[in-house]
């Protein structure tokens, strides 16, 4: 099984640990990609200020962000699971997990990335800032520059299994599920339903996403989309499984939440 997540923009930086190895990172395939695009956004950050700020979307009250960005190849490392740190990773909560599901977390979960394409949650990154939709000097738009790699990568990592993908749209387009996995994949959506209407609220949404990993790495691996839908319902979700409206077109999984 390969569940697909997005990173979060909140993430803390370790103040020890060994410096970035890229060659160390799952996904091996992704290297060179990884260093030209750490080595441009190094060169962004030490250049002009402003320039960065622009690019990155950020505002001179974060301008830390830049120094981490500067810092980018010698700072502290720690696992991905511990580097981002928002709603969704708050949720998943990996470090009480039992041994048997951190090992499944290890082996099942990947974390898109805007800076390393994907890595895993047990990769030793730097806290960084670099978002999905960015056009990085040098590089270009980043979905540009990631989308056949990560997509052939998403392929390597699913083997024959069943994919779950939980990525924001801005994460999907740096490397969409292929087609030809399409009938084995999810694309799950959280949503809220009051009064008989539903709606998608997207800080809930995140942390319910976190707490469904959670649960599904507690429950037997499943071998199907179906299987899938099963295993969350045995973690005490409401789900809705809707089929492929073609051959090349995902699965919709819809969960549905009364209170976030």
């Amino acid at each position: 099984m390969l569940i697909l997540l997005p990173p979060s923009e909140g993430k803390s930086g370790p103040s020890q640990g060994p410096r970035l190895a890229l060659a160390s990172l799952s996904f091996p395939e992704l290297t060179d990609t990884r260093k030209e695009i750490a080595d441009a956004l190094v060169r962004l950050c030490t250049g002009s200020a402003t320039k960065a700020r622009t690019t990155l979307g950020i505002s001179a009250r974060q301008d830390d962000e830049l120094e981490r960005n500067r810092c980018l190849l010698s700072a502290p490392t720690a696992p991905a699971g511990q580097i981002y740190t928002g709603v969704l990773y708050e949720a998943l909560d990996l470090a009480t997990l039992d041994a048997r599901a951190r090992r499944r977390a290890a082996s099942d979960v990947a974390i898109a990335s805007a800076l390393f394409g994907l890595v895993r949650v047990t990769d030793r990154i730097p806290a960084y800032r670099l978002s999905g939709d960015t056009t990085l000097p040098g590089i270009g738009k980043l979905a540009s520059a990631w989308r056949e790699p990560v997509a052939e990568a998403i392929r390597a990592a699913a083997g024959r299994g069943v994919v779950l993908d939980l990525r924001s749209s801005a994460y999907v387009a740096l490397g969409p599920v292929p087609a030809d996995l399409a009938q084995r994949t999810a694309i799950a959506r959280v949503l809220q339903e009051k009064g008989g209407k539903r709606s998608i609220v997207s800080h809930h949404n995140k942390a319910t996403k976190g707490r469904l990993v959670r649960g599904l790495l507690t429950e037997p691996k499943p071998r199907t989309v179906v299987d899938l839908a099963g295993a969350l319902g045995d973690a005490g979700y409401r789900v809705e499984l809707e089929p492929p409206r073609a051959e090349d077109k995902p699965w919709t999984l819809d969960v549905i939440v009364k209170e976030l």
